[in-house]
């Protein structure tokens, strides 16, 4: 199943008409997932890497590893969950440029 099948890409769709029917507009997936690099979950540190990928390619291309981008990784001694938004400041900020100075218009 591709993500545009779900009822969060579809709530988008009906929320943001605008954005959504122009089908050039880049749909990117924000994700982080903990890890412990040391392999022992007893060791007071973690890993948080932050990839990008992109939604609008067909089902069997969106999840390849070349269409997914390790955009940082957020090193830890404890979870930043409360304090997540701090470390994905900058990314927003220049992906929010780079939608205002048109990179993503085609």
């Amino acid at each position: 199943m591709h993500p545009s099948d779900g009822e969060a890409w579809k709530h988008f769709n009906s929320v943001h008409p605008h954005i959504s029917a122009e089908s050039r507009n880049v749909r990117l997936e924000l994700c982080t997932d903990e890890f412990n690099p040391f392999g022992s979950f007893a060791a007071p540190y973690s890993c948080w890497p932050v990839t990008l990928t992109v939604y609008n390619l067909p089902p069997g291309m969106c999840m390849r590893l070349e269409f997914m981008f390790l955009s940082m990784t957020i090193p830890s001694p404890s979870s930043p969950v409360r304090n997540i938004d701090v470390c994905l400041r900058p990314l927003i900020d220049e992906l929010a440029q780079l939608w205002s100075s048109g990179a993503f218009d085609l």
